[in-house]
């Protein structure tokens, strides 16, 4: 699921997904994050578990929207927002660094 912020689109996906084989409850998903603007590139990956719901979705019926909804809403707008601004800084850092390393006379 991809969003795009200026010239910067973050994608979520799912890497894998944890679940009782009995009846399919998927309690935790393993998710990364990828941004890209037009040159740069940068990644975050994280798991998050999920609370047994009332009215378990067939394991076979889910889908990479429905599970990545599920991840964003258990981690809440502000960590969303706080992860994808943490890309966007690494993509600028990228674009425009702030620090360099080495000496001054073996140019």
């Amino acid at each position: 699921m991809a969003t795009k912020s200026s010239a910067t689109t973050f994608t979520w996906n799912i890497a894998q997904l944890e679940r009782e084989v009995s009846d399919g409850f998927v309690f935790t998903a393993h998710y990364t994050i990828d941004a890209k603007d037009d040159v740069y590139t940068s990644g975050a990956y994280g798991s998050i578990g999920f609370e047994r719901p009332d009215n378990l979705i067939p394991y076979s019926e889910l889908t990479l929207d429905e599970v990545v909804g599920w991840v964003k809403e258990a981690l809440g707008e502000e960590k969303v927002a706080d992860i994808e601004a943490a890309l966007q800084k690494q993509l600028d850092e990228q674009r425009s660094p702030s620090v360099a390393a080495g000496v001054p006379w073996s140019n």
